[in-house]
């Protein structure tokens, strides 16, 4: 198992990510001593779901300060009553883990009053994987821990998508329509690094516009998706009609569209700025690259766009990525028109070869090397 960046707090926590980031791994190696519960296991499941005391009960025998790990904790969002209380009356810590916000959404993850920090786990990333990565496996199989340490990558990558649509999606019953959303799933795949087009998405799948919307979100709470807002003037980001859509991992978007073979030259544009996107989120995240927003940019009334704009108060970065061997001046239009725009510290182009150079307008020309370099230093 490849060392993980994340670091432990030191108070309870939510660790929430999508199956088969390596979450339960990481914690049982983190927190060797914790008691645990898993409310995957269903006689667990359905006993606590039965009489809750009896978990409480269980938690009465722990000594003060002591670590509880709750795996699966959105299966019953009410077991956080108990752990309020047991983080109050008897100072117990808990690790609290899951692969979807929804149903802890709806109760509210503030039930526990701020009491529980929040963190994420991500696919891994290069500095987690260090000489066994491999840009051309990222963009063709993703990074996912249970897809990286399987013998065979294709066949584990299509039973994801299985167990996710059983364990996720029909288990927990948060669709009416099964059919409906598995025919959505690999439109959604073809959107990635898309301009989201809800219209389209609902012709495709057989659906209407509004169950789209309920898609998208499934996707976005269940962890797999997030949508990336276009970039607003007067130094704030919202969300506009059409925002982009991005899958955390390049194996699991090529999986849902049924696309496993090597990528076309037409896919690895997307699979490369998708690549980008989810190093950008978890450098967030996991606090080696800091930022108050992210966002793409699109001027009014423009034809072109720039992949991503990193603000830190008034200062910006702007960011843009290339699939091409060797990015010529076709590549560089949105850079060199994003600055014009306020507060713009610095322009990068990051292409997958090895050279580095600087243009005349003082536009950076980044290898994949020197740029995941400078990202793990904080850019």
């Amino acid at each position: 198992m490849y060392a993980r960046i994340i670091k432990p707090p030191k108070s309870s926590f939510f660790l929430l990510g999508m199956r088969g980031t390596g979450k339960s791994y990481w914690v049982k190696d983190t927190f060797k001593k914790a008691k645990f519960f898993d409310l995957l296991n269903e006689t667990d499941f359905q006993r606590y779901l039965t009489d809750l005391s009896l978990f409480a009960d269980e938690l009465r025998l722990l000594p003060k300060g002591s670590w509880v790990v709750i795996d699966e904790v959105q299966r019953l969002p009410q077991i956080l009553n108990e752990v309020h209380r047991a983080i109050e009356e008897h100072g117990l810590k808990f690790a609290l883990l899951g692969s979807s916000a929804r149903k802890l959404k709806r109760v509210g993850v503030n039930l526990l009053g701020g009491r529980a920090l929040s963190r994420v786990m991500y696919p891994l990333l290069p500095d987690e994987l260090k000489d066994d990565f491999s840009l051309e496996s990222a963009l063709h199989y993703g990074t996912l821990p249970l897809i990286v340490s399987s013998p065979d990558q294709r066949d584990q990558l299509e039973g994801y998508l299985k167990l996710y649509l059983r364990e996720e999606i029909q288990l927990e019953a948060l669709v009416r329509n099964l059919p409906g959303f598995a025919r959505f799933l690999p439109i959604a795949g073809l959107f990635h690094g898309q301009t989201i087009n809800v219209s389209e998405l609902a012709r495709s799948a057989g659906v209407a516009r509004t169950t789209v919307d309920g898609y998208l979100d499934i996707l976005e709470d269940t962890l797999l998706c997030y949508k990336l807002p276009a970039y607003e003037a007067k130094l704030r980001v919202k969300e506009r009609t059409h925002p982009k859509l991005y899958w955390i991992d390049n194996g699991v978007a090529r999986a849902a569209k049924g696309s496993l073979n090597k990528p076309t030259a037409e896919e690895r544009g997307a699979l490369f700025e998708g690549f980008i996107a989810m190093l950008l989120r978890a450098g967030k995240d996991l606090s080696f690259c800091d930022y108050d927003s992210l966002a793409y940019w699109l001027p009014p009334g423009g034809n072109t766009e720039v992949d991503f704009i990193l603000a830190r108060g008034k200062e910006k970065i702007a960011i843009e990525v290339k699939s091409a061997k060797e990015p010529g001046s076709t590549e560089l239009k949105g850079l060199k028109a994003i600055g014009e725009l306020s507060g713009i510290k610095r322009r990068i182009l990051v292409y997958p070869g090895k050279r580095d150079r600087l243009t005349q307008d003082k536009i950076e020309i980044l290898g994949i090397e020197t740029f995941l370099r400078q990202l793990s230093s904080g850019l």
